[in-house]
């Protein structure tokens, strides 16, 4: 089996069960020393107290920069775009290492099934591409289906008897299981329809809701970005018409977004599109600007509902 380094043009997905800190210290400090060694560029991306202990153990070194997976990943849609395509492109014509561990205890039940996605999609995103990603899993911490989901997301498993190769590897089952009806919301909803001439009212409509929910105005901003994203390639691409709903949870601000098209690429916003190219920046947009991001799409319709967290 290919070492975790890995060679030139051939992707490495790994996923690091532990058991405790001394296990996450074993499993990801020689992945880290071991890399610089070899001259790449390392990133490491995990929830701030792991983040901590591993940057304790290594110690300053150069060549590794650090991120706190709280705030770059919370929404998981943006992790590949944002944290790790954009540091992979950075260090283009170098192999590159990865520490990522977007799946946590304090991951909510409705945050799940986009990090289970994220998962199963960093296989396709970058097959082909000089990196080598290790993904973290706390067993102790995680329940057994996250467990189970992980051993289908990562082609090769790291734990305390050494690496293996997934018998269960299924990155595209993976996504299409999670691609399921959004639940019902519990809270009362205020819905727009909208056309071609009806984007103002759609901007207006959101601004109102971000304000009563307590947004400062550069999140009501940013939610006119995303939601003026999300109509537009409605009238573009779905038949011109959609239905826009909004409503509160104690925790955020939901709009969600439904019309008649299909997102029949399951990367589709989760690849910042080329410099030169044209279209395709939209759902993009969306994910930086949105703390979840839910998708649910068919070749009847699809839905798409942003959350926006709410001042406490």
């Amino acid at each position: 089996m290919t070492g975790p380094g890995g060679t030139a043009g051939a992707f490495v997905h790994e996923g690091l069960f532990y058991r405790g800190p001394d296990e996450l210290l074993a499993g990801t400090v020689p992945f880290i020393t071991s890399g610089l060694a070899a001259a790449e560029p390392v990133l490491v991306a995990m929830p701030g107290a792991n983040l901590w202990q591993v940057r304790a153990a290594v110690g300053a070194m150069d060549g590794v920069r650090w991120a706190d997976m709280t705030e770059a990943g919370r929404n998981p849609g943006r992790i590949i775009p944002w944290v790790l395509q954009a540091f992979i492109d950075e260090h283009a014509g170098r192999r590159v290492r990865i520490i990522g561990e977007p799946i946590w205890a304090g991951r909510s039940d409705t945050e799940y099934p986009a990090c289970a996605q994220h998962e199963a999609l960093i296989n396709m995103a970058f097959a082909g591409r000089d990196a080598t990603i290790l993904c973290p899993y706390d067993v102790a911490g995680l329940d057994d289906d996250v467990l189970t989901d992980a051993c289908a997301t990562h082609p090769v498993l790291v734990d305390g008897a050494g690496r293996r190769s997934s018998g269960a590897y299924a990155p595209s089952e993976v996504v299409a299981r999670y691609n399921l009806p959004l639940p019902a919301p519990a809270e009362p909803v205020a819905a727009l329809a909208y056309q071609v001439d009806s984007l103002p009212a759609v901007r207006a409509f959101v601004a109102g809701h971000g304000r009563v929910a307590g947004l400062d105005e550069d999140r009501v901003a940013d939610l006119q970005i995303a939601v003026t994203e999300l109509a537009t390639n409605s009238i573009a691409h779905a038949g011109g018409a959609g239905v826009l709903r909004v409503w509160r949870t104690a925790e955020h601000l939901v709009c969600e977004i439904h019309d008649d098209g299909w997102l029949a690429d399951p990367l589709a916003g989760r690849l910042t599109p080329a410099k030169d190219g044209v279209g395709g920046r939209g759902l993009v947009i969306v994910q930086a600007l949105c703390d979840l991001v839910r998708v649910y799409s068919t070749a009847v319709g699809t839905t798409v509902r942003l959350h926006i967290r709410r001042p406490l």
